[in-house]
């Protein structure tokens, strides 16, 4: 199983963008993003068992055959929510064998299983859409910061972000009229007030427009590919636009702007009359100098912010070079 699948290949990231852009016009963009995932292999049974997700899911045939079977509803009476030893089920279930180039929907209440249909090994990338059981607890992290995989690990890991503290977070039990204590252990209390920063207006009406940005620009698979690094460009470099690629901006609230693209941010000196007429100057249609598109930012220091915007804009796939 390889998760997020999208992320290793821009072009796939793109095709499927492209392929789900009008299921997103009818349903609205999936709030947390859809997943793909890459399965290859021969089994029995899918690990779990018998299952039901909160994604409707898609599921591109690559290679080999592979069996799904389903239930309309949930096949067991037990209170448990996965089942391996589905055996005396089979009766109720109906099956769909998917093979190379063909494409298989069900609906998120599905239970499901999958089987390998002949001996040989099978590959297919699933696309969940996530429909049911949304948590606001999937938007926690993201309003807070980004957290980098990097940093969870290893010495000093998230206390850039989050204060270690090695205080207690038990606290003494009721007293004699079964009342706890009116304060929150040191332990828990820093935590609280940690968050209650981050929850600050100004800081988060900041981050909702940032997220926001990232979000509609990413059109519905997040985590997108990486950004390549930054290449400088001369006024004589020719720049043309990304047919896919859509730019959108915010205000800052301190005289800049942010500024998204295939899901990636920045942040710029550039005002938003600065940043509309450069954008404006950048014609879908064909090729522009990079000397016409400085040419529509007052001239002065924005000029050159205006050259690292569109550097970074090239570094996100928004913007070619080309003759």
């Amino acid at each position: 199983m390889i998760n997020s699948f999208h992320t290793f290949d821009t072009a796939l990231w793109s095709r499927e963008r492209d392929f789900f852009a009008g299921l997103w016009d009818r349903v609205g963009l999936p709030l947390t993003g859809a997943i793909t995932t890459l399965f290859h292999g021969t089994y029995e049974h899918s690990p779990v068992g018998v299952h039901k997700d909160r994604f409707a899911t898609f599921m591109f045939g690559l290679r080999g055959r592979k069996r799904m079977r389903f239930w309309p509803r949930r096949p067991w009476d037990e209170p448990v929510s996965t089942k391996v030893d589905y055996a005396d089920h089979r009766a109720e279930s109906f099956t769909a064998d998917v093979g190379p180039g063909d494409l298989l929907y069900w609906p998120a209440d599905y239970y499901h299983v999958g089987e390998s249909a002949t001996a040989a090994p099978a590959t297919s990338v699933n696309v969940g859409v996530p429909r049911q059981d949304h948590h606001a607890g999937y938007e926690l992290e993201s309003l807070i910061a980004d957290l980098d995989p990097d940093r969870l690990t290893g010495r000093g890991s998230l206390d850039t972000l989050l204060r270690h503290h090695d205080a207690p977070a038990t606290a003494p039990g009721p007293d004699a009229d079964g009342l706890l204590p009116p304060t929150l252990p040191e332990g828990l209390a820093t935590p609280v007030e940690t968050l209650r920063a981050f929850s600050r207006p100004d800081r988060l009406t900041r981050r909702v427009t940032l997220v926001s940005l990232r979000r509609w620009t990413a059109e519905g698979f997040e985590p997108v590919p990486p950004a390549a690094p930054p290449r400088p460009l001369a006024d004589t470099d020719i720049l043309r636009t990304d047919r896919r690629a859509r730019v959108v901006r915010a205000a800052d609230g301190d005289g800049g702007s942010l500024c998204a693209a295939n899901g990636h941010h920045t942040r710029t000196p550039l005002e938003q009359h600065e940043l509309a007429r450069l954008l404006r100057a950048l014609s879908p249609a064909g090729a522009v100098p990079v000397a016409v598109l400085l040419d529509a930012v007052t001239p002065g220091a924005h000029r050159e912010a205006a050259r690292t915007l569109l550097e970074e804009l090239e570094s996100f796939g928004a913007l070619h070079r080309g003759p």
